[in-house]
């Protein structure tokens, strides 16, 4: 009977399990359902390369998809998109079985609900102008009374949450969501988090001593204002830099020697130390030296510029590794600074990114205009060209005084040169 029981109920979930796996969600957005479905099913051939188009449709462009009738706003079913990835028929499924790509139920759901709710398209937000948002209002009574954490009396609730507009704007997205706010956490476990966050670091003896001594916010803001000023805040937030940059220490491929680009990630730690504006962090990487009269620390961002892999390899072609430098800095550009994903078009035009190939090769050109070598040295510890000789302040005061000090002696030769009695 218990046998019979359980496999009434096996058999029941079964039934209501794949149905609640497949209902589409409630409110569809294109670039987070739909355009990953059709960036890897559908925009190979109906996409924005002319040259692999087929049935000149295209699908990345709502005008275009619905001048060809293959998307109607509304009517999935006479949407003739719908009706080809529908087809049970090999020769008119979407997309066709010789691509080895198959779109499933739960996609052709997504398809069909996002149809029927208008088929909207987004921008990549990487075209997407940032627009400030507006402060949120601040929060009264009735916006706290349905959540049990809170008491009754919800003065102080509302004094704590109404100090900052970033806390209403948290709040205001948890009421939105029916989420309710977590508990607030003692003052030891906000520092944990403060200092984790901020620093990647433990909270030290005297903070943790001085927060429990005193919790309150002055002292909270106190703290706070110490890790933002901390070497320890810089290291953590140029760690994230460092990774877009593609930073290492050593050249790579098979010999990997060491490659002396320690002072970028120095003066990238200084940048974030300094609060240097964005504008200038991203202006001095691309291009410092080519402004007018260029100092040497932004001569020194352009290194960015130059931390790609190179080769040393015996029998490498040295104009073959340039253009693949090339290639690397113009991939790395697109990524850091555009959003974009390059790499496809160094080959065609992109497949789902707004790239055509004459755009790659475009943008490489200003990467191009180095007087750099393809190869480094097999034999010798010299640094491939160009380089930046850099001095530490002693170095460089030391330097100073030996310069003066040779131009006095020289002034002294050149006085007793004039002088009759010299020999």
């Amino acid at each position: 009977m218990l046998l019979s029981l359980f496999c009434l109920l096996a058999i029941a979930l079964a039934s209501i399990l794949p149905a609640t796996a497949c209902e589409p969600p409630t409110s569809i957005e294109f670039n987070r359902d739909i355009r990953p479905i059709l960036s890897d099913a559908c925009f190979a051939c109906h996409g924005p390369d002319p040259h692999s188009r087929q049935a000149d449709l295209r699908l990345d462009d709502r005008q275009a998809a619905l001048d060809a009738n293959a998307i109607l706003p509304g009517n999935p079913q006479a949407s003739a998109i719908l009706e080809r990835i529908l087809s049970n028929d090999p020769d008119t499924v979407m997309p066709p079985p010789k691509t080895g790509k198959t779109i499933t139920q739960e996609q052709r759901d997504l398809i069909a609900e996002w149809i029927r709710q208008g088929a909207t398209y987004q921008t990549h937000w990487a075209f997407v102008p940032p627009v400030p948002r507006a402060n949120p209002p601040e929060l009264n009574a009735q916006d706290l009374e349905n959540i049990p954490l809170f008491k009754t009396d919800f003065s102080e609730e509302l004094s704590r949450w109404n100090q900052s507009p970033i806390d209403r704007f948290v709040l205001r997205q948890l009421l939105d969501r029916g989420l309710a706010p977590a508990p607030q956490a003692d003052a030891l476990v906000w520092l944990r988090r403060a200092c984790l966050d901020l620093t990647g670091l433990p909270p030290s003896f005297e903070q943790v001593e001085s927060l429990s001594t005193d919790p309150s916010a002055p002292n909270k803001s106190r703290i706070v204002d110490e890790l933002l000023n901390s070497n320890a805040y810089a290291e953590r937030m140029a760690n994230l830099w460092l990774d877009v940059a593609r930073y290492a220490d050593t050249f790579g491929y098979q010999a990997d020697v060491q490659m002396d680009v320690w002072p970028w990630r120095d003066w990238v730690i200084d940048a974030f130390a300094k609060n240097l504006p964005y504008d200038q962090f991203i202006t001095w990487q691309l291009a410092g030296d080519l402004l007018p009269n260029a100092t040497q620390e932004q001569k020194l961002a352009t290194t960015f510029n130059r931390l790609h892999r190179q080769t040393n390899e015996g029998g490498s072609i040295e104009e073959e590794f340039r253009q693949v430098y090339i290639a690397d800095r113009t991939v790395t550009a697109g990524t850091a600074f555009l959003g974009l994903t390059f790499e496809c078009s160094r080959c065609h035009d992109h497949k789902y990114d707004p790239i055509a190939q004459k755009d790659f090769y475009s943008l490489a050109a200003y990467f191009a205009d180095i007087d750099e070598h393809g190869l480094y040295s097999h034999f010798t510890r010299a640094t491939p060209t160009p380089a930046l000789a850099l001095f530490s302040p002693e170095e460089t005061a030391k330097d100073q005084r030996l310069i003066a000090e040779i131009k006095a002696r020289e002034k002294t030769r050149d006085e007793w040169i004039l002088q009759h009695r010299n020999p």
